[in-house]
């Protein structure tokens, strides 16, 4: 048997840990602008273990002294008295009252007047989550980690599978007495039956599918909830009257005539797919990006782009990765986006970055009396040794100075922090 664990409310049941008076509550998780990365003052940060898809390795330490019910203020409510911030976790007593993830703070407030406010401490959540890691290795032996709160693990071999309910059950109860966690476990013979079957038996359940169950389990059940059929494919679905899991199964002849991504789809709904547990999953992408308050000045959002590409250089340095496509994004604060990608026959060095990330701000600028409140910077296609790329030799030299330099920087940041070595621009 496969199993998938899914922490409920993870960032909700975190701060539940610390602060047993949120139990119980409605209660939301919140995030605002990061005021630190772009501080001019040397900030506090740790560089933490890979904890999934989406989330930043780079997290600023943030003092914790208790709850404090208006404490929330000083962050959402700007000087006019507007409140901001969104709500990225809730609590099933919060979830209540319409609130869902994604929801502005102001309109959270508004639907529950009387909700916990909390803001969001993502150090803390991944240390956390890198804990119960360790936890799951030492009773799982096949383990991989999906996100920050999910993951699933291969019994086969460890668990008959007669077992199987016994097994996960006492698993649930160890989590939730070592860390004071509530999980829900699902189970079954593939990764996304067993994911699906986690949604099913949410919060705090168990649920196990055996494999000659899988069609009658999945069948009723709308498409939407199926892991990876997002509202694209739904919207296709839709329209060929495809509703349910169901309706899609009886739909073979269609669905697989889509291609690799129709057959895949297939076996993936009748549990088919044969996807293994993967404990080392090769790292795909890279990325940071950060929301802020909009701004015009050209100089200061310059600025702003080379810290984000120096947090992300030292943390491809540290991972000896060597990425060959770069992509970068802007977004104005009408809600225009524009973005660019570059594959290039370079070495990556910090310098070399900066210098992309500059070429690129100014090229993707295409409204510069607009104000801007979001850069994101991602890097993919690593070098590998299936991925072998030849780089060009009339930069070779240069390249490999800067790359020397880039190694003596992360050595220095090591030991003295990201921000010991800066761009002159970044404090003007």
């Amino acid at each position: 048997m496969i199993i998938h664990l899914d922490l409920d409310c993870f960032f909700v049941s975190a701060e539940r840990t610390r602060t047993p008076f949120l139990k119980n509550k409605p209660v939301v998780v919140c995030k605002s602008s990061d005021t630190k990365i772009f501080s001019r003052e040397d900030t506090d940060c740790v560089m933490t273990e890979s904890v999934g898809g989406f989330n930043s390795l780079f997290q600023h330490k943030k003092a914790f002294n208790g709850f404090d019910k208006t404490a929330w203020k000083k962050e959402f409510i700007n000087e006019e008295g507007h409140i901001h911030g969104i709500v990225i976790a809730k609590s099933y007593e919060a979830k209540a009252y319409g609130i869902k993830t994604g929801t502005p703070l102001r309109d959270a407030l508004a639907m529950c007047p009387n909700v916990l406010v909390v803001s969001s401490d993502h150090l803390f959540y991944q240390l956390l989550s890198t804990q119960l890691k360790a936890f799951l290795k030492m009773k799982i032996p096949v383990l991989e980690q999906y996100s920050i709160d999910e993951f699933w693990g291969d019994l086969h071999g460890w668990v008959f599978e007669e077992k199987t309910y016994d097994f996960i059950h006492t698993l649930r109860q160890e989590i939730m007495d070592t860390f004071d966690l509530p999980v829900s476990i699902g189970a079954s013979t593939s990764k996304w039956i067993a994911k699906l079957a986690t949604d099913f038996a949410k919060p705090f359940g168990l649920k196990i599918v055996p494999k000659e169950q899988i069609v009658a389990f999945v069948s009723p059940q709308p498409i939407e909830n199926f892991p990876g059929i997002g509202k694209v494919l739904s919207q296709k679905l839709h329209e060929y009257r495809i509703e349910t899991l169901g309706d899609l199964i009886a739909y073979r002849r269609l669905v697989s005539g889509w291609g690799r991504m129709g057959k895949e789809l297939y076996a993936k709904v009748l549990g088919e797919d044969n996807e293994s547990v993967c404990t080392d999953r090769a790292r795909s992408s890279i990325g940071i990006a950060r929301n802020f308050a909009p701004i015009k000045d050209r100089e200061e959002l310059k600025r702003r782009m080379i810290i984000l590409a120096r947090h992300l250089s030292h943390t491809m340095m540290k991972l000896s990765l060597h990425p060959t496509t770069y992509f970068f994004k802007i977004r104005y604060e009408n809600g225009v986006k524009s973005q660019g990608s570059l594959s290039v026959d370079r070495a990556f060095s910090e310098s070399f970055y900066r210098n992309l990330a500059i070429d690129f701000l100014v090229k993707l600028d295409t409204f510069p009396n607009e104000r801007v409140h979001h850069l994101a910077l991602y890097a993919s296609n690593f070098v590998s040794r299936s991925h072998v790329k030849t780089f060009s030799l009339f930069s070779s030299e240069e390249d490999n100075k800067a790359k020397r330099l880039s190694e003596k920087l992360t050595q220095l940041r090591d030991k003295y922090g990201v921000d010991i070595v800066r761009a002159g621009i970044e404090k003007l």
